[in-house]
């Protein structure tokens, strides 16, 4: 499959985070449909009588109104307490768990239909009323049979709406629910950023000399949050030089802070002044900021959704040690699943071949500190917050066959080891979890030392 290019990839996710789009375009349909299907109304009234006719409203000009003027009345009550139920536990997830599980909740596509039936039923009805005529001033009396049947059902399918909109609810509050979904935008960015079996990037290629080398100053401040590769690379090649991005997705970026760094092909020689500058402007038109972070390109956020959740679990406010071993899991299959991507800065190559563009992505061992150094700072005195951080490093172990990543892991083997030994546990507790560490590393694991979590693969 082609992946999409940063600028599409931007605005895929910029409407799948709104909630207005779907809502906005089902309001404009309803008003169109409103308009033609009184007109339909008209011109087929003459024919509606007995077969499919007696399925339709058969009242009179008052019971249409008063029909049309209920279900406008009462949807727009029902709108209102669908964004309430929504903003609520918007702030439930941000003060509980963590304001970053914000976007999974503006980006869930059951609550956007919701919205959309709700407004889409209520507008329609409203415009259908202006049609319903009463017999007096020379008019001959009307009532749009078809449509206002439609607004019927729109309302009956609004009811229902909410019922199953309740239950979705109370089923996307609870912190498993959020946590998979986290766990499942993490794989599919991953998939994006870290194709499976993505072939190693060698070594990254050496600026040119110092004084051949220009700094690339950030435009705008914010989150870089997506890279356009291919202008990158054609920025790149119509200088003649290597644009190599310092910093990568999910960093912080400042305005007038260097960001990226160019030098020319040709070893000794440098940049005129005019490429100097269409370097800079070409460089910073292809990377996009926000003020916050996204999933186009960023892994690590999904990574820092999940540790934020933990760190939350684990403060002595919450002291929900359970949550922190369940997300520990949704952390081991992620860090599993990246075992094989070979993640780490990638080279960008021009038609011909040649190095065009370093992209700096973060490296394994990025990953491994995130997942590991705040839950073992709040939890290590937690045994079993320990226990599963060693059983995450020996997955780890069990995954990384060719050990390729047997050095990181060990390493925070020691810092785990170290932390034991000055916890405060009793002897049997800490024989425990320096038996599990020895385990770290170990050919073949030594059993299932946990029942398996959700997060899975």
């Amino acid at each position: 499959m082609q992946p999409m290019n940063g600028r599409a990839a931007r605005w895929k996710d910029a409407l799948r985070t709104q909630l207005w789009p779907l809502p906005t375009a089902a309001v404009a349909l309803a008003v169109a449909l409103g308009t033609m299907f009184p007109a339909l109304d008209a011109a087929v009234e003459d024919q509606l009588r007995g077969g499919t006719g007696s399925l339709l409203f058969s009242g009179g000009p008052e019971a249409a109104r008063a029909v049309l003027q209920a279900i406008a009345g009462s949807l727009i009550t029902v709108t209102s307490l669908t964004f309430s139920l929504t903003v609520v536990t918007l702030q439930l997830a941000s003060s509980q768990f963590s304001p970053r599980l914000l976007r999974t909740f503006t980006s869930d596509r059951f609550v956007h239909v919701t919205l959309a039936l709700f407004l889409a039923a209520f507008s329609f009805a409203l415009t259908v009323l202006r049609s319903v005529r009463e017999e007096g001033n020379g008019n001959e009396a009307f009532v749009p049979e078809i449509s206002v049947t439609i607004a019927f059902v729109l309302a009956i399918a609004s009811v229902i709406g909410l019922v199953l909109f309740l239950a979705h609810l109370t089923r996307e509050i609870r912190v498993e629910t959020m946590m998979r979904r986290v766990n499942i935008e993490t794989q599919d960015t991953m998939d994006r950023v870290f194709p499976q079996d993505r072939p190693s990037q060698g070594a990254e290629p050496e600026p040119g000399p110092a004084q051949t080398a220009i700094r690339i100053e950030s435009a705008h401040s914010g989150f870089l949050t997506s890279v356009d590769k291919a202008s990158l690379v054609e920025a790149a090649a119509d200088a003649g030089g290597i644009i190599r991005l310092d910093r990568d997705p999910g960093s912080s970026l400042v305005e007038g802070v260097p960001f990226a760094t160019a030098w020319p092909v040709t070893a000794g020689a440098t940049f005129p002044p005019a490429t100097r500058e269409e370097l800079r402007a070409s460089v910073n038109a292809a990377v996009a900021t926000g003020f916050e972070r996204t999933n186009v390109q960023d892994v690590g956020f999904g990574f820092r959704q999940l540790v934020d959740v933990a760190a939350r679990a684990l403060s002595p406010g919450i002291n929900d040690p359970t949550t922190a071993v369940h997300i520990i899991g949704h952390l081991s299959a992620l860090l599993c699943r990246l075992v094989a991507r070979n993640p780490g800065p990638e080279h960008l190559t021009d038609d011909d071949g040649r190095v065009r563009v370093v992209l700096a992505l973060p490296t394994f061992k990025d990953f491994l500190d995130m997942a590991m150094n705040q839950p073992r700072l709040y939890g290590a005195a937690d045994p079993d917050v320990a226990a599963r951080l060693l059983e995450l490093l020996q997955e780890l172990s069990w995954c990384d066959r060719n050990g390729q990543y047997r050095r990181e892991i060990l390493e925070h083997r020691g810092r785990m080891r170290a932390d034991i030994s000055a916890g405060k546990y009793s002897p049997a507790e800490r024989q425990h979890l320096l038996d599990l560490a020895d385990n770290v590393g170990s050919t073949r694991p030594s059993g299932s030392q946990h029942k398996a979590t959700p997060g899975g693969s």
